[in-house]
């Protein structure tokens, strides 16, 4: 099903899709309103800033918009969003949890960039286009995720 939606992608958009494009629009969108001049000068943003409408104006910031409200509305109906509660291990306490989650994400956003995209765009786009960077970049991904689930394990035991 990945397959498919990947190639109906790149047949309507001429593009994959990818959450960190949302991520990136945001981001420029938030630098240009507060310092414009920075933005417009830079070699990075100024090539994420349309001349006739806003970089948010993207279909994946609404296709991640729906990711989110799509399931937050399942958990409503279906009565898994009661109240806000934190899952974590018994050797792990919520607010350290929160923690790693923070610290992971960011790391993430980060090798994103680096990688040129996240796991849907670099990893399922890539390697579903026969790129060997995608496949190099889904293998770093995973084989890193093992890895480093190897040493937080005894927090989730």
């Amino acid at each position: 099903m990945l397959g498919i939606l990947v190639i109906i992608t790149f047949y309507i958009t001429g593009r994959g899709l990818g959450a960190s494009g949302a991520v990136k629009s945001s981001v420029v969108t938030v630098v240009e309103t507060i310092a414009p001049e920075h933005a417009a000068s830079s070699p990075y943003y100024s090539k994420y800033i349309p001349e006739d409408k806003s970089p948010m104006n993207n279909w994946l910031v609404f296709e991640s918009l729906g990711v989110l409200l799509g399931g937050l509305l399942s958990g409503v109906i279906y009565g898994r969003v009661k109240k806000f509660r934190t899952e974590h291990g018994p050797k792990i306490t919520s607010k350290k949890r929160l923690f790693f989650a923070l610290v992971g994400g960011a790391l993430f956003g980060i090798g994103s960039q680096f990688g040129r995209g996240c796991t849907s765009g670099a990893a399922l786009v890539g390697s579903s286009s026969f790129s060997f960077g995608g496949v190099i970049v889904m293998l770093g991904i995973f084989g890193t995720g093992y890895a480093v689930a190897y040493l937080f394990r005894k927090l989730w035991i």
